[in-house]
């Protein structure tokens, strides 16, 4: 089979998903249809309606777009059967009953942006910075019945640096994806493929990575100052990392460990999240094992600013307390 005659599907939303629809479109697969997210209602009144990223990408370039609200709806699942689809691929999509995962000859395939079986779940990209990894990657793997489970087929893995937030990595992720994703389906297309079973992976433990709520991303300062500091940068620039100041809620974007010092000292016998600031430059907050300098942060109601911009316009009471 060549790849003008394997007839894909293609399923995925957010930004993640266009680069390996991308992929696969300009290399000259066949993509017969984009199966993605119904119009998100914008505006004060929701009356302007918002495309996803990927059916913007898929109209711009004359692909079938389907939205469904359900997918067990019955005139989707006929619809999605009348296109005889060889080959599903979802990146960053909703999760798929077996009456549509289990249609094409070949299966479905997804890329998920972890090294299986490590961060099955929502927010891969989000837990692996926050728990201080220090690689990851992309795998595609066959889908079934439980979430992120299926064999896998291959992987490619990246480093994640100290200086990386969500962003930076999932940027990386994004362009491996549509690279993996055009290999795999090579590999099908000319039968070289092979699959291993997640459980036979017996050196790695697997690992949840559950959606992340606003409560998940309040920084508790009863922490290590590595565990605070990865957990602002796991969680920036979306939704970001947040505490409070005076009963408001202040975000938190960038950061940056503090070793001892003569300035440090001055506030080390203090409870974890007291501040120290010159007034000028500098906001320094205190942790269970030393401190870290907040370098961008926004005020509730507020825009984001980097610290010296918000201290030119605010006096801090001494000792003041983030919580």
């Amino acid at each position: 089979m060549t790849k003008e005659a394997l007839r894909i599907v293609y399923m995925g939303t957010p930004d993640f998903a266009v680069e390996s629809l991308r992929s696969l479109v300009e290399g000259g697969y066949n993509v017969v249809a984009v199966v993605t997210m119904p119009d998100k209602p914008m505006g004060r009144h929701g009356s302007v309606l918002q495309p996803s990223p990927v059916k913007q990408y898929a109209v711009e370039h004359g692909l079938k777009v389907m939205q469904p609200e359900k997918l067990k709806d019955p005139t989707f699942v006929g619809e999605l059967r009348a296109l005889k689809a060889d080959l599903q691929v979802v990146v960053a999509f909703r999760m798929l009953p077996e009456i549509v995962w289990s249609m094409p000859q070949y299966g479905t395939i997804n890329a998920h942006a972890s090294l299986l079986p490590k961060y099955r779940g929502a927010a891969p990209i989000n837990w692996a910075v926050i728990n201080g990894e220090t690689e990851t990657g992309v795998t595609t793997f066959l889908l079934k019945h439980e979430i992120d489970t299926g064999d896998i087929i291959d992987q490619v893995r990246i480093p994640i640096a100290e200086s990386d937030n969500v962003e930076t990595v999932h940027d990386k992720l994004m362009v491996l994806s549509g690279q993996l994703v055009v290999k795999t389906v090579d590999s099908i297309i000319d039968g070289t493929f092979k699959t291993t079973p997640q459980d036979d992976i017996k050196d790695v433990e697997p690992t949840p990575a559950p959606k992340i709520f606003r409560e998940t991303c309040r920084i508790d300062w009863n922490q290590p100052t590595k565990k605070i500091y990865d957990f602002i940068r796991g969680l920036s620039p979306y939704p970001a990392a947040w505490t409070t100041l005076g009963g408001k809620a202040v975000k938190i974007y960038d950061s940056t460990k503090i070793i001892q010092n003569a300035q440090t000292a001055q506030i080390a016998q203090n409870a974890p999240g007291t501040i120290l600031s010159d007034g000028k430059t500098y906001l320094r907050v205190k942790t269970t094992d030393g401190c870290l300098d907040i370098l961008t942060l926004q005020l509730e109601g507020k825009k984001k600013m980097p610290v010296a911009d918000l201290l030119r316009g605010m006096q801090l009471p001494e000792k003041s307390l983030f919580c």
